[in-house]
């Protein structure tokens, strides 16, 4: 056991903490010093977006000190950044995770205990509500208690700015310096102004369904809305607070909620996940839908700015969808509906992260609407729409099942998502066509991707090192040919420039990442990104060939999975 967790440990077992804080921490010194120095060999690092970690007792977890440590450091720089104003407001929204309303109370309390007006959800909210609850309310700042998708086991704290999107420079790196300074549970003020905590009421939602829904404006037949079969799952998270009263104004009759999952809980009782990119998680709804005939079906995660979508195929079989399809869907409804609105697209856009299907850029050249690339992570799409303010922005997505239609949120949405995607697949069954057909059409008119994401998971202490070194090896012996196909760019994001075949280098004029990408002569291309939330790093392929006619999908899509295959064992995954 090194040093410093010894230290850390001793000060947590003393005075200046809880006596249930210091009863845990001296009974893993103890007795278990292989756990002891999991939950204190570093601090719970908070990144650009904030917190993430497991719930226990320790540096390197998520409790009551580490969300005082963040709160406080947040409220010293915001009350520094809007020192002008005359009362600096934050609003707070949690989750159904455990804990995820006593880390919410907890912020509030220090928000008020430093002078800050604390809007405080009455309940459970998803995550796309405290984004627009932030413009809404004209807050200055928002925070939201959340750990995405990842287990049970885990919570975390995401930070939001005056433009309700996450933090990005250089605001994020001015908040975690002062979340540093932070040491001690006496750093954090205690004196709560309870005055200044104000709840959030059902209002917010009003408004939010009141600007949300005029994005479903849209020439959709009412018919086809009422006979659209949806089966939806809030995989006992936040959806269910609002996706089927969404779903209700939207003018959709025949929803089918799958009652198994609705009750939120932070258990997750009936999934090992509750990530709706995984089929396990969406089996209970796969299974309702063909029990009540549905078309379509949907699943959230638990902050609901995910939704993953079911459709059935040619053969009626109800087959899951990946995020690059579902944004790609999403983005040629969009699309075509502005063009049969006779809209100009000379001031209008689309945005994708660097790791999302090139589809979405084809689909945009065709309509002549510029698609701009962002760097992974949705706060950078909400940057983005601030930068081109009084542009119209159509709608955007990443692959990890994260979209946004409009601006009137600026996070990824799951809950306008859901409409929308609704909307596209009654449209298409108003024209005669199944989503999974539009789908299929798609690929014939603007070329048959195929994308796949594999995750290597290291954790611990010695994973972060394996991940450091695995990004090392690739740069500093970068591949000339990826199975059998010549490296024709390599684009090192940390560096900013893109390296040309003929020896010469572009900038890529995005921030700098830790990200790697490699494009090959043959359309294909491979990313190699760790991930900023969890203990992995990924790895996106994705793979291009031409379909001449929708009769040869099933053969084209085979192609291209063999060559997934290929990709994927030439570089060891």
């Amino acid at each position: 056991m090194s040093s410093e967790v010894e230290k850390r440990a001793a000060f947590w077992s003393s005075e200046s903490f809880d006596t249930v804080t210091q009863d845990a921490v001296k009974k893993m010194m103890a007795e278990d010093s292989d756990q002891l120095s999991e939950c204190f060999y570093k601090e719970l690092e908070f990144g650009t977006g904030g917190l993430r970690g497991i719930m226990g007792v320790g540096t390197n977890r998520i409790n009551i000190y580490t969300v005082g440590y963040a709160t406080q450091g947040l409220a010293n720089y915001v009350n520094a950044a809007f020192s002008e104003l005359d009362q600096v407001s934050v609003a707070i929204a949690y989750d159904s995770r455990n804990n995820s309303p006593l880390f919410a109370q907890r912020a509030a309390e220090i928000m008020a205990s430093n002078g800050i007006k604390a809007y405080l959800y009455e309940d459970l909210r998803p995550t796309p509500s405290l984004s627009f609850a932030v413009r809404h309310l004209n807050c200055q700042a928002g925070i939201v208690i959340t750990a995405s998708h990842n287990p049970k086991e885990y919570n975390g704290y995401k930070v939001y700015w005056n433009d309700g999107g996450q933090l990005v420079p250089p605001h994020d790196k001015g908040v975690i310096d002062e979340v540093r300074k932070v040491l001690s549970p006496a750093d954090i003020k205690s004196d709560v102004d309870q005055s200044l905590i104000v709840p959030i009421g059902t209002e917010v939602d009003e408004a939010y369904f009141n600007q949300s829904l005029e994005l479903t404006e849209i020439p959709v037949d009412a018919a086809a809305k009422k006979e659209l079969r949806i089966c939806y799952t809030s995989l006992h998270g936040t959806g269910i607070t609002m996706i089927p009263e969404g779903l209700k104004r939207a003018g959709y009759t025949h929803v089918h909620i799958v009652e198994g999952q609705a009750e939120p809980s932070g258990d997750f009782p009936t999934v090992q996940s509750p990530n709706p990119e995984e089929q396990s998680a969406m089996k209970m709804g796969l299974e309702e839908c063909d029990r009540v005939n549905a078309d379509i079906l949907f699943g959230t995660d638990p902050d609901t700015d995910r939704v993953g979508m079911a459709v059935r195929n040619d053969q009626g079989k109800m087959i899951l969808l990946n995020g690059n399809e579902a944004a790609s869907l999403l983005i040629k409804f969009l699309c075509e509906v502005r063009k049969e609105k006779g809209l100009s697209n000379e001031n209008a856009y689309i945005a994708k992260t660097i790791v999302t299907s090139e589809l979405l850029r084809s689909i945009a050249d065709h309509y002549d609407t510029p698609c701009h690339d962002t760097l992974t992570g949705f706060k950078y799409i909400a940057e983005l729409i601030g930068k081109l303010e009084g542009k119209t922005f159509i709608g955007g997505g990443e692959e990890s099942y994260g979209y946004l239609i409009g601006d009137v949120v600026r996070d990824k949405d799951a809950v306008i998502s859901t409409i929308m995607l609704c909307e596209m697949a009654a449209w298409a069954h108003s024209k005669g066509k199944t989503a999974y057909q539009l789908l299929k059409e798609i690929r014939k008119e603007h070329g048959f991707y195929k994308e796949s994401l594999v995750s290597l998971v290291k954790k611990g202490m010695s994973g972060a090192e394996e991940i450091q070194q695995i990004m090392k090896d690739l740069r500093d012996n970068s591949p000339k040919e990826i199975a059998g196909s010549p490296v024709t760019t390599r684009i090192d994001y940390s560096s900013g420039l893109k390296h040309l075949g003929d020896g010469s280098t572009k900038e890529t004029g995005l921030p700098r990442s830790n990200v790697l990408q490699f494009l090959l002569a043959d359309g294909a291309k491979v990313t190699a990104r760790p991930s900023g939330t969890e203990p992995k790093i990924k790895f996106y392929i994705s793979v291009k060939a031409e379909l001449q006619t929708l009769e040869n999908h099933d053969q084209v899509a085979a192609q291209l999975d063999e060559r997934m295959s290929e990709l994927n064992k030439a570089l060891g995954l």
